[in-house]
């Protein structure tokens, strides 16, 4: 417990992020913490959730677990009026920029933390990880709908018809990469699992190569060797290697590496854009269409165990609080780095994303207790500095151009 509290920073910097740091740290300590929090909820309300960030500090959320309904749910729209409010750069330092990398990492970390303690209280791979994968999407929906309904949240997008069929392919690849991201959490160690999704840009150029006919410099191809090379040194000392988790793993990075293209390809349709009208309804038509695709597999695979899965989660608070969590956790990190990587250029982009996955694979291990074997250290740094590398390799040293031999 003693590491938990070591990685909660006491000044976060929005409230649904101390609550929510708060609830897990109760989780990890006491399973059964959030029973007595029904009595809680209305003093935390009265007091209001700028008491856990002064005055007590964290040692009144430790003494108040939080429900659900208890938490903020609404981190990129507070962090874009905050933003807004503040505005946006002081002294040439871009304000809104920082708190966007801040939640996003923030997001990404807590979302790990809950979802593989929901999934680990539902039995792991042999519980409900579809499920689980499908309803945190579907909490995502509720999210999205509710920002579209509020007065003054977010404006409608004007889409067609034709325009939600076009999206449908985009889905369908995010659905499936989440899903088979969330099982291959629940087969293994949540460091190994992303360790093995570092090694996306391996399948993403195989990928534009063979079906989009997308070039990639032979710095590119050099800068792939050592991303798999410390993806196996790192298998090889792994205490909770499965091969399930690595199939599943290497799945998601194949959709990852479909959605990313069809994305692209999306985008470059005439007119969607503007229509769709900004980045969050782009985000929100994919995970609502995601959602839509996920249930007939979700009720294929797992709709047998349905009922069981309904008494676990209405009898087991930490599978109930930490699913309903992962998922806003999940919705809101994806959004903000999305708007992040809207307001970077390529190289911090890539700064960015390995750092962020360095952050995930050795905190998260901390906090759950996963094996940090040093060949398991020393292979997740081989793979991360090669998938960093592969980022950038362009910018240092630009592919030359082949000449056009004109008839």
């Amino acid at each position: 417990m003693e590491r938990l509290r070591s990685v909660i920073a006491p000044k976060s910097l929005l409230a649904a992020a101390a609550a929510l740091a708060a609830s897990a740290n109760a989780f990890v300590a006491q399973p059964n913490a959030l029973l007595g929090a029904r009595s809680n909820v209305a003093r935390i309300s009265q007091r209001g959730p700028h008491m856990l960030l002064a005055g007590e500090g964290l040692r009144s959320a430790r003494a108040m677990p939080l429900l659900p309904q208890a938490t903020e749910s609404k981190p990129t729209h507070v962090v874009t009026k905050m933003a807004s409010s503040a505005g946006e750069k002081k002294g040439g330092v871009d304000i809104q920029l920082i708190a966007y990398f801040a939640l996003w990492y923030l997001g990404n970390y807590y979302y790990n933390i809950s979802n593989k303690m929901a999934l680990k209280a539902a039995g792991g791979a042999a519980g409900f990880p579809l499920t689980i994968a499908t309803l945190q999407l579907g909490v995502g929906c509720i999210y999205a709908l509710f920002l579209w309904a509020a007065p003054d949240a977010r404006k409608l997008p004007e889409t067609t018809k034709d325009d939600i069929l076009a999206c449908i392919p985009v889905a369908f690849c995010s659905a499936a990469a989440h899903s088979f991201s969330v099982f291959a959490l629940s087969a293994g160690a949540v460091s190994f699992g992303q360790i093995v999704k570092a090694a996306e840009p391996a399948f993403a150029a195989l990928l534009g190569v063979t079906l989009y006919k997308k070039n990639v410099s032979k710095g590119k191809w050099l800068c792939l060797i050592p991303v798999i090379g410390g993806v196996v040194l790192a298998s090889v000392k792994e205490l909770d290697f499965a091969w399930s988790a690595l199939f599943t793993a290497c799945a998601a990075n194949l959709f990852a590496a479909f959605k990313g293209q069809e994305n692209q390809k999306l985008m470059n349709t005439a007119g969607i854009k503007d229509r769709i009208g900004s980045v969050g309804n782009q985000f929100a038509i994919t995970t609502i269409l995601a959602f839509l695709i996920s249930i007939p597999f979700m009720l294929a695979k797992e709709g047998s165990k349905w009922a069981e899965f309904v008494t676990t989660f209405n009898t087991n608070p930490i599978v109930s609080f930490n699913l309903i969590a992962s998922g806003l956790w999940f919705y809101g990190y994806n959004e903000l780095a999305t708007m992040t990587i809207k307001k970077t250029n390529a190289v911090t982009q890539s700064v960015a994303n390995t750092a962020k996955r360095v952050i995930v694979i050795v905190g998260v291990a901390i906090v759950l207790g996963e094996s940090l074997d040093p060949i398991k250290l020393l292979g997740c740094a081989i793979g991360v500095g090669g998938v960093f590398l592969y980022s950038v390799i362009d910018l240092i040293f630009p592919p030359k151009e082949e000449k056009k031999i004109e008839a």
